[in-house]
C-alpha cells in the first residue's frame, strides 16, 4: 500500500512467491533490466492464493495510483481447489481490477506449470483463455507462456524452474523476454 501511495506507477504485477520473487538478488537484475524503467510494481506476495489477491485488490493496493497495466499471474496455490474454482476465483480480481481501476489493461498469464498438476494447470488455462477479448484488447489480454517453461517431451525444464514451481534467474529471464513486447504493446495502446 505504501507503494501505492506514492503514485508514479505504471505497472503493477499481482500474484504469489512465483512475482513476489523477482525481488529476490539473484532475479533483481533481470526486473531492473526489463520492467523497473517502465515504472513496474511489484505487489506479488509468497504464499497468496487467489481469495488473497482479491482482498488486496479491494482494500487498498490500487487505490491512489491507476495503472497503465496490470500483469497478474496467480492461481498455483489454489491447484488443490480444482480448475473450475481456480478459474472462477481468477475472474473475480479481473472483475475487482476493472471496478478500481476502469480503463487499466490486464495481461492475464496462464497459470505456469507446476510439477504432479499439468491436468488441473492446463484445464484452468483453458478458461482463463476465455476471459481475453481479443476485439478489445484494452481490457484483458490472455498469454499462456507455460511452454517456455517446458521440455520437448512436456517435463518442467529443470534449468528454469529447478523445484518445479519456483523460478530460477534464467527463468526470470524466458518470463521477461516472452512478456516485454506485449507489456510495451499494451502501455503504448492505452
Amino acid at each position: 500500500m505504501e507503494i501505492a501511495k506514492g503514485g508514479g506507477v505504471d505497472i503493477v504485477f499481482f500474484g504469489d512467491s512465483i512475482t513476489d520473487y523477482w525481488r529476490l538478488p539473484a532475479n533483481k537484475g533481470v526486473w531492473d533490466k526489463y520492467f523497473a524503467p517502465l515504472k513496474a510494481a511489484n505487489f506479488g506476495i509468497a504464499g497468496d492464493i487467489t481469495r488473497n489477491v482479491l482482498w488486496r485488490v479491494q482494500n487498498g493496493e490500487l487505490d491512489g495510483i491507476h495503472p497503465k497495466l496490470v500483469v497478474l499471474l496467480i492461481g498455483t496455490n489454489n491447484v488443490n481447489n480444482g480448475p473450475v474454482s481456480m478459474a472462477a476465483s481468477i475472474k473475480e480480481i479481473i472483475d475487482a481490477i476493472q471496478a478500481k481501476a476502469p480503463g487499466t489493461r490486464i495481461l492475464l498469464l496462464g497459470i505456469f506449470p507446476r510439477g504432479g498438476f499439468a491436468d488441473r494447470i492446463t484445464a484452468a488455462n483453458k478458461t482463463l483463455a476465455t476471459y481475453a477479448f481479443p476485439d478489445d484488447p484494452k481490457r484483458v489480454v490472455y498469454m499462456d507462456i507455460g511452454e517456455k517453461f517446458l521440455n520437448a517431451d512436456k517435463t518442467i525444464n529443470q534449468e528454469l524452474m529447478p523445484g518445479t514451481l519456483h523460478l530460477n534467474a534464467k527463468g526470470f529471464e524466458v518470463w521477461a523476454e516472452a512478456i516485454i513486447d506485449t507489456v510495451k504493446k499494451q502501455l503504448g495502446n492505452r
